[in-house]
């Protein structure tokens, strides 16, 4: 398909902090053995007390403003994926488009879960559509640590903090990507296998004490099933849609959610080894960031190179997953 999407700059901030498995272990009942085993994950990223989803958001936003030599009131549009704002209202979108002074765009948050980045490189193509000469900031932005349950050990070692931005254009110049083909996906009946908590049921009084419906939960063996599976089904739509092959991709970069997962697909889609990136061990899972997280670090290592196509896919909850064929 011809591209109508272009990323003109994709740029990354992760906290300072680093949690790593042995911090854990004075935390809660786990071990090094245990957590890398069964997850593959070393380490993670902790924003520190006065930082906020926004404010991770707002550091990779003004690295991709300078990154693609454009102003912030060049932009017309500033949207968001993220399962942890900072407040239920208003939007984390509108709180950046704010503190970088964008004036009057047009700004919103969406809600995708771990599946966010591919949401919403569906919704940067539609806007572009309708308005080919559009400049849209596109931020995934989580504070994951602060909805995590630290007494929950198959929950809370798998999260992480970070953040990504790219700008978007419909203009295929000096691009870093263009996107191919996006599909998204979604399955509500089994909303309940992954649930950030927080919202509008989690009903409290002044003074109540916080509940576990205010955390993470997830039902972690048939999240593995639906995930793995929908994960391979949708690589090979949306490859199919575009006539061509696994063999036609010089780069798979999954959702970095867990190694288990992440080699379980790998292995279905008959690549493995150096034709998939994996940084899991780095930052757990970071949710609607991990995608482009991995993607810049791939770039960094030199795993991505001019006229590389790269499959990316997600699933999170909701339950959503996608995949989208990007080419650089």
């Amino acid at each position: 398909m011809n591209p109508l999407c272009h990323l003109l700059a994709l740029s990354t901030y992760v906290p300072d902090a680093v949690l790593t498995n042995q911090d854990l272990t004075k935390v809660v009942d786990t071990n090094e053995e245990w957590i890398v085993t069964r997850t593959g994950i070393k380490q993670r990223h902790k924003l520190a007390d006065d930082e906020n989803a926004s404010d991770l958001g707002l550091k990779a936003s003004r690295k991709a403003l300078a990154e693609a030599g454009i102003e912030a009131s060049e932009l017309t549009h500033v949207i968001t994926a993220t399962c942890t704002p900072d407040v239920l209202s208003p939007s984390v979108a509108c709180i950046i488009a704010g503190q970088l002074g964008t004036g009057p765009v047009m700004a919103f948050d969406f809600g995708a879960a771990c599946s966010g980045f591919i949401y919403g490189l569906s919704l940067c193509r539609s806007l572009l559509a309708h308005q080919p000469d559009a400049k849209i900031l596109f931020v995934c932005t989580e504070a994951l640590t602060r909805r995590v349950n630290w007494s929950d050990r198959s929950t809370c070692v798998l999260f992480g903090d970070a953040a990504t931005a790219c700008i978007v254009t419909g203009s295929p110049g000096n691009v870093l990507a263009g996107l191919e083909d996006v599909v998204c996906q979604s399955d509500g009946t089994q909303r309940d296998l992954i649930v950030v908590g927080g919202g509008t049921s989690s009903r409290y009084a002044k003074g109540d004490p916080i509940g576990d419906d205010f955390f993470i939960t997830m039902q972690g063996r048939e999240t593995y099933k639906h995930a793995v599976r929908n994960m391979v089904h949708i690589c090979e739509e949306v490859l199919t849609r575009n006539g061509l092959s696994t063999k036609d991709v010089n780069l798979l970069v999954p959702h970095q959610a867990n190694m288990r997962i992440i080699e379980a697909v790998g292995s279905r889609l008959d690549m493995a080894g150096d034709r998939v990136f994996v940084n899991v061990d780095k930052y757990g899972n970071t949710s609607s960031a991990s995608i482009p997280l991995a993607i810049s670090e791939a770039r960094a290592a030199g795993r991505i190179k001019p006229g590389d196509r790269l499959l990316v896919t997600a699933f999170g909850a909701g339950l959503t997953w996608g995949a989208a064929l990007l080419r650089f």
